[in-house]
């Protein structure tokens, strides 16, 4: 029966995840929220029922790449373009000023060069995912802000993939291999290449398949749907097969194909899947994950100042890059809530530095709970910086 203990998992994940995203709106809070809490209550941290397993982290991991190929599938085109020189200065600024404050603080606690640069790069990491489905439900994913914070994201993990590379590489052979990185940015660009070319051919299929009719009859409609998740999958496995993180190529492949005339159909398709099974599992397995048993003193203050500098870091400095982007003070505000969240990227990160000896096994405690602290802040910043109030007492204040 134990092979089996998965399906239970599920159906209580499902459960618990729904009753307190239900709660969470009651309270005037994203349902994110909610789900999140259930996985904290379902984990080590408080009853400890279940375990992730490997089928539900693999439910997970497909959750949040639909989760992102429906943000690619809202996004406005001509926006992405508008906001295109934008989107990278924020990236540039919400790396750096991460990099610099968590190698910083880290170095308080370790004199070790190499560990206090690593904190700095997983601090580093966005995860829009929490993000993107905030935005979605209060119906701010279109537009200005919200195209400007997609943009960044997926430049920020372009620059945190070459970031990661060049500390494995240190981590492994002790110095920086040079044509190692260049190899690294290499394979990205060829990736892009590859599914920009792909993506044309791809286009026009889905163009073509609009106008095809049988008996005056649109019979392929139910088909787009399924082809264009395996298309979403298929992208993703080629990013992961060059180095990126899967969620860049589910991106990309909403973006490919957010200007067909059945975009409308395929997200609202898509979104019963996600909405019933994956993207619940997803929110709870980042509960699932959390431990903080055995943590010491000196850890639970690097933890509170860690956490602490990860809100701020990025809120500062991609709100600097919006500013200077001349963003108004109040999308500023947003971008730089938008881009707080730490998700799943920063613990894979956490995870790769601990197998090549950059990061010690006690420092991954903190991380999972500096993930969790911008994962639960980042909605409710959001739902702050979106609220009639905030917009009021910025008006009132003269910074529009």
């Amino acid at each position: 029966m134990e092979e089996y203990r998965y399906l239970l998992d599920i159906a209580v994940i499902l459960a618990l995840t729904k009753s307190f995203s239900l709660f969470s709106r009651k309270v005037n809070m994203p349902p994110v929220v909610g789900a999140l809490i259930a996985g904290i209550i379902l984990g080590p941290v408080m009853l400890n029922v279940i375990e992730p397993s490997d089928t539900i982290l693999s439910l997970a991991e497909i959750g949040v790449i639909v989760l992102m190929f429906q943000a690619g599938l809202e996004t406005d085109i001509r926006e992405l373009k508008r906001s295109g020189k934008a989107a990278m200065v924020i990236a540039l600024c919400g790396v750096v000023v991460p990099l610099a404050v968590g190698a910083v603080i880290s170095f308080m606690f370790e004199k070790n060069l190499m560990e206090n640069i690593f904190v700095g790069v997983i601090l580093t990491a966005t995860s829009v995912s929490i993000t993107v489905e905030t935005l979605q439900d209060m119906g701010k994913l279109k537009g200005r802000v919200g195209t400007a914070i997609l943009g960044a994201a997926i430049i920020d993990d372009i620059l945190g993939i070459i970031l990661l590379s060049v500390m494995t590489s240190i981590g492994k052979a002790g110095t920086v291999e040079l044509t190692g990185v260049l190899m690294i940015i290499g394979k990205m660009a060829l990736f892009f290449v590859i599914s920009g070319a792909g993506g044309i051919f791809v286009y026009k299929f889905f163009r073509r398949m609009s106008t095809m009719k049988v008996n005056n009859e649109q019979v392929h409609r139910r088909r787009v749907p399924v082809l264009a998740l395996a298309f979403c999958l298929f992208l993703a496995f080629l990013a992961e097969l060059f180095g990126i993180a899967d969620i860049t190529g589910a991106y990309l492949a909403g973006i490919i194909l957010c200007r067909i005339p059945e975009t409308y159909y395929i997200h609202r398709k898509v979104e019963c899947i996600s909405y019933m099974l994956i993207t619940p599992i997803f929110f709870a397995s980042i509960g699932l994950k959390v431990e903080v048993a055995g943590m010491t003193q000196t850890m639970i203050i690097f933890t509170v100042l860690i956490s602490i500098a990860a809100v701020l870091t990025k809120i500062i400095g991609c709100g600097i890059g919006a500013k200077v982007c001349k963003y108004s003070y109040k999308e500023s505000l947003k971008i730089g809530a938008g881009m707080v969240c730490r998700g799943e990227v920063a613990l894979i990160v956490a995870q790769k530095g601990i197998h090549v000896g950059l990061l010690r096994e006690e420092m991954f405690a903190p991380m999972v709970i500096m993930v969790l602290v911008t994962t639960l802040l980042a909605p409710i910043l959001l739902k702050l910086f979106f609220s009639e109030w905030f917009s009021g007492l910025t008006y009132r204040t003269g910074k529009r």
